[in-house]
C-alpha cells in the first residue's frame, strides 16, 4: 500500500540514524510539500539529523524514495481547509492526500490519528513501523527496542518501553 508520513515519523527515524528502516517497508515514503516546509524550518531550528535529507527527496534526488507530493485536486483542497481547524497543515496534507488517493497514513499525533481514522484511512506509526520490521525479521526484537529506546531519550513519546511488550501481549 503507498504511504504518506506526517513530520514526525521522519523525525523519530531521522533523529537515531534510521530514516532507512521507512524505506525497507515501502519503496517509496511520500510527504507533502507542507511536510518537507517543516523538515526545513526544523533545519533552520538546529535539529541536525534533517541535513542531507535532500538526497533522498525526489525531485530533488533522482534516487530519490521520499516523494515529494502535492494536494491537486479540489475535493483534497477543500477536506485541507476543514481539517486545518484542528490539524497542524502538514497532518491535514497527509490526511486529505490520503483519504482521497486511498493511502496509509503514518503518524504518532493523537489528533491527526484520530481525524484519520474518523476519515476510514488506514493508520500506523512509529511503533507499528518497528513491529513490521521486527515481524518481517529486519530487525531483531532487541534491536529494535535499542532504536525505540534512542528514540525516546530524543524526545519521542512512547507508550512502551519495550516491544516486546505488545508481541507478548498479541501472543507473538
Amino acid at each position: 500500500m503507498t504511504v504518506i508520513a506526517n513530520t514526525t515519523i521522519i523525525s523519530n527515524f531521522a533523529a537515531v540514524g534510521q530514516l532507512d528502516l521507512l524505506r525497507t517497508c515501502w519503496s517509496a515514503v511520500h510527504i507533502p510539500e507542507r511536510v518537507y516546509d517543516e523538515i526545513q524550518n526544523g533545519l533552520l531550528q538546529g535539529y541536525e539529523f534533517y541535513a542531507g535529507i535532500d538526497r533522498w527527496v525526489y525531485p530533488f534526488s533522482n534516487n530519490g524514495w521520499l516523494r515529494l507530493t502535492t494536494i491537486t485536486s479540489p475535493k483534497e483542497v477543500q477536506l485541507f481547509g476543514k481539517l486545518l481547524a484542528s490539524l497542524h497543515p502538514g497532518e491535514a496534507a497527509c490526511l486529505s492526500i490520503a483519504h482521497y488517493r486511498r493511502w496509509a497514513f503514518l503518524s504518532d499525533d493523537k489528533e491527526a490519528r484520530r481525524a484519520g481514522a474518523g476519515l476510514g484511512v488506514p493508520i500506523s506509526g512509529t511503533l507499528g513501523v518497528l513491529l513490521s520490521l521486527v515481524r518481517r525479521q529486519v530487525l531483531a526484537p532487541a534491536k529494535a527496542d535499542i532504536i525505540l529506546h534512542r528514540m525516546v531519550v530524543n524526545g519521542y513519546f512512547s507508550p512502551v518501553t519495550s516491544l516486546k511488550q505488545i508481541l507478548q501481549y498479541s501472543g507473538e
